[in-house]
């Protein structure tokens, strides 16, 4: 029975890695559609630019990422990753985002078998 949960659990953080990995191509083509895959359709977003708190539906993350551009030398890695049965949390680290670094806490829900980012934070490095 260990062995099951163990596979299971490689499973879904294979699983989880490559959901991750459609937030972070999107960043790199500056296309905020690329990164929809990784979300859930009523996922939020929170963190603070500046003084501004940036919040809400996460469709304000794909509009930001239109915006902003392509970010082709972005530096990205998953830093934690923590599974419990449907939930998840990830922490991922990115350098270089068109000159910016963010640190982003992803919470995940396992829906219908699929993972989806439910929420994400994040922190803008000065």
């Amino acid at each position: 029975m260990a062995t099951t949960h163990t596979a299971n659990a490689m499973q879904d953080y294979d699983a989880i890695t490559q959901l991750i990995q459609h937030y972070i191509e999107g960043a790199k083509s500056g296309i905020g559609s690329d990164m929809k895959p990784a979300f859930h359709n009523d996922a939020t977003i929170y963190g603070y630019v500046g003084d501004d708190l940036f919040a809400g539906p996460i469709q304000g993350l794909y509009d930001w990422n239109d915006a902003n551009g392509p970010a082709k030398d972005i530096v990205t890695r998953i830093v934690s990753m923590d599974i419990v049965g449907t939930v998840a949390s990830v922490r991922l680290e990115s350098d270089n985002w068109t000159g910016h670094r963010f640190t982003d806490f992803f919470n995940l829900l396992k829906v219908d078998g699929q993972w989806k980012v439910m929420n994400k934070v994040f922190h803008l490095h000065a």
